[in-house]
Formats: structure tokens, C-alpha cells, sequence
């Protein structure tokens, strides 16, 4: 059997982890159970660089209920739930992934997804998508696609196709509503308090909880620490987006102003050095820094260290700072995603969604001849996702009579 985790004995662990996934992603399983029937993905080769969750399993075994073959790594060295890599690998998986790997240990087990030579990536970040395009172009000739389901992945891949680097087609799964409606703003939402809250055990009520970013996942935990009792605080750069955190009752001021008085500091924003040595000067004794941005340079770590005289671990996920001048901030989960590093994602309910995307672009890209470039996922599987998650949850709605629709589609009718 081809794989490298952890531990092969925590296999039983992850089943049951599976298992309790699989009952909280209903549309998930009734697109499991389509792909047996049809085998959209017979003998395709499928590499994936995801969190190896038990969410991103349910999404594995889809697959290949659809007949793919499968190889995955990790997109990110402290995301991997062990017991699921093991239960993944004891099903005959090609799993490739661990908690606490080094960046040469993940790099190497990004490329082992690449050497099973897959005609279709799943990202979650790019790694994937960027590897091949920078070190594995040989593969690009027998890959007829890509799906990619992160804010962070997408701007570089607009990047790619801005500048006509991307040589094959990519799904845009994270700009689906039906992702980052629901996956950004209700899943980063949740899990980020969850990994904040798991890591420190710190009380949120009262405390200053600054947010750096007010894109979906930051709308998201901004809502839910202001639901725990946080005074929130939004730092953005986007004129609009700032205003919309205005209207929708925040306060918002420039980093360097926040750093003042912020007791908790959460940037998701996408960007690199967001918070750095100008804002660690000025922050308060005992801050907390926690990152949900996918990469971990959206604290500038280099600078923390800089400033400091000693750095140790005070907690599981957390390392203390003591800076030269005495005064002490706190580190999260090594500046990585909080929300997996240190609690377990997203909710199964929300990956639902998420992964049902996923596995309907794989067939897209399958029965459509794309040329390279970036496609946004159809509106019509949208809308068939969001249907399928309404019926499971035995919620009905409206529908449109023939005579309101021909309304709607013309433009003869006035006042």
C-alpha cells in the first residue's frame, strides 16, 4: 500500500470521524450515491492538496464512488487530522500527509500527488496548480483540469491568467455563492472562534477583537465575536468594504490605531506582512495574534521574532513572545489557520456544500473540453446545491408562477 502518515494504528479513530461526517452531508451522499450509478470519473486520476479532514474524506470517497483514483497531501502543515489520513490510507488511498510536517517534508508530499500524475487537481491554496506550472510542467500535457476553492487561491490564479501563465483550466469553486456565502461567513466564522477559543480559553466578552480584512471570512468572524460579547474592530483596505462594516455596526480605524487598544488580533485577509513590527510596538502586553488567511505571512513572524528576547511554548498552539521591552504578546498555532491547527475546520454542514461544488466541477471539467483559463461554476449547479441542501433540511420555498417568470424576462410591461 502506497502512503506516509502519522500512524497507521489511529485508522479506527478517523472511521468513526468519517462516519460522523458523512451523516452531517446529505448532499454530499446523495451525490455519492448518483456517481455509483453513473461513474462520471472512471479511471481519472484525481490528485488533491486539501485539509485531510474528515469533511475532505467524505469528498475522497465521492470520488471515488465515481471511479477516480485518488492521491492527496495536505495544503497546509498543521491542517492534517491524523486518524482520518490513517483511515484513508488503511482504505487504500494514496495519502501523503501529517501534522507538524516541515516545508520540505510538505513540498515532497505535494510532489508525490505529482508523481501519480493526475488529470485533475483539487486545491485548496494552489499548491498544487503552482507546482506543476513551476517545477512539473511535464504533467501540464495529460491534465484536462483544476478545481480551486480558496479566496487565497483564486487572486493568484487571476494573477496566472492576468499575465497568461495558467496553461490548463481551473474551477473557481470559491466564488460559487453556495461556497462563499455559507463556507466563508458561517463556516471561518464559527471555526476561528472555535480554534481561538480551544487554543487560549481566553473569555471573549469585553475584550477588543481587531479583524483585519472584511471580505466574507472576515463578515463572518467579526458577527460571531461580537455574538461572544467582543468589542469588534475592522481593518480594511477596500474603501466599500470598510463602509460596510460601518453600516453594519463595527468600528473602523487603521491597523496602527487598533494596535493600541486591541486585545485580540485575527487577520484574514489573503495579503502577506498585514500585521508587522510598526503594529507590534505599539500593542498592548498579553495581545493574542491569531491568523484564518490561508498562508501564515499574514503575520509577519520574521518581525515578532526580531523584536523579541525569548520565545517559548506556553500552551498547545500557543507561544509566548517576550519582546525586549518586557512585554509579552501571544502567537497562535505558529501564525497558520487557527481554525484547523488548533480546532477541527468548518462544519460538516457547511463542507457539505463546499465539497458538493468540488465534486461538480470534477465532472464539469470531465464532460466539457475547456480551454485554459479560469470558469466559474455554472449557475445552474449552483442553484441545484443550494436546492439539495434546502430538501434535506426540509425546507421548502416558492416557486415562480409561468406568468410572474415571462414578467421577469421582459421588458414590454411598465407602470
Amino acid at each position: 500500500m502506497d502512503y506516509n502518515v502519522k500512524d497507521i494504528k489511529l485508522a479506527g479513530a478517523g472511521k468513526l470521524k468519517i462516519e460522523w461526517a458523512e451523516e452531517h452531508m446529505p448532499v454530499l451522499m446523495e451525490i455519492k450515491k448518483e456517481f455509483q450509478k453513473t461513474k462520471p470519473m472512471r479511471s481519472i486520476r484525481v490528485g488533491f492538496a486539501l485539509h485531510v479532514t474528515k469533511e475532505t474524506a467524505v469528498l475522497v470517497k465521492t470520488l471515488i464512488a465515481g471511479g477516480a483514483d485518488v492521491a492527496i497531501a495536505g495544503c497546509n502543515p498543521l491542517s492534517t487530522q491524523d486518524d482520518v489520513a490513517a483511515a484513508l490510507a488503511e482504505d487504500g488511498v494514496k495519502v501523503y500527509a501529517w501534522r507538524g510536517e516541515t516545508k520540505e517534508e510538505y513540498y515532497e508530499n505535494i510532489n508525490r500527488v505529482l508523481d501519480f500524475k493526475p488529470e485533475i487537481t483539487i486545491d485548496d491554496g494552489g499548491d498544487l496548480v503552482f507546482t506543476v506550472h513551476k517545477e512539473r510542467q511535464d504533467l501540464i500535457k495529460d491534465i484536462r483540469g483544476g478545481c480551486e476553492e480558496t479566496t487565497t487561491g483564486i487572486i493568484r490564479l487571476k494573477a496566472m491568467e492576468k499575465d497568461g501563465a495558467l496553461r490548463y483550466p481551473v474551477m473557481d469553486v470559491n466564488d460559487a455563492k453556495t461556497k462563499h456565502f455559507f463556507d466563508n461567513r458561517y463556516g471561518t466564522g464559527q471555526s476561528t472562534i472555535d480554534g481561538i477559543l480551544r487554543a487560549t480559553n481566553v473569555l471573549l466578552a469585553g475584550k477588543n477583537f481587531v479583524v483585519a480584512g472584511y471580505g466574507f471570512c472576515g463578515r463572518g468572524v467579526a458577527t460571531r465575536a461580537k455574538g461572544m460579547g467582543s468589542n469588534v474592530i475592522v481593518a480594511e483596505t477596500d474603501p466599500t468594504r470598510a463602509l460596510e462594516a460601518v453600516m453594519d455596526g463595527f468600528r473602523v480605524m487603521p491597523l496602527k490605531e487598533a494596535s493600541r487598544i486591541g486585545d485580540i488580533f485575527l487577520t484574514v485577509t489573503g495579503n502577506m506582512a498585514v500585521l508587522g513590527k510598526e503594529h507590534f510596538k505599539l500593542m498592548k502586553n498579553g495581545a493574542i495574534l491569531a491568523n484564518s488567511g490561508h498562508f501564515n505571512v499574514e503575520i509577519n513572524i520574521p518581525e515578532l521574532e526580531g523584536l523579541s528576547m525569548e520565545k517559548k511554548r506556553i500552551r498547545e498552539n500557543v507561544e509566548k513572545y517576550t519582546l525586549k521591552d518586557g512585554r509579552h504578546l501571544y502567537l497562535l498555532t505558529e501564525g497558520r489557520l487557527v481554525n484547523l491547527a488548533a480546532a477541527e475546520g468548518h462544519p460538516s454542514e457547511v463542507m457539505d456544500m463546499s465539497f458538493a461544488n468540488q465534486a461538480m466541477a470534477v465532472k464539469y471539467l470531465l464532460e466539457n473540453r475547456l480551454e485554459a483559463g479560469l470558469y466559474k461554476i455554472p449557475k445552474e449547479v449552483d442553484d441545484m446545491i443550494a436546492a439539495l441542501k434546502l430538501k434535506t433540511m426540509d425546507v421548502g420555498i416558492d416557486l415562480l408562477s409561468e406568468k410572474q417568470r415571462k414578467y421577469l424576462e421582459s421588458w414590454e410591461e411598465g407602470t
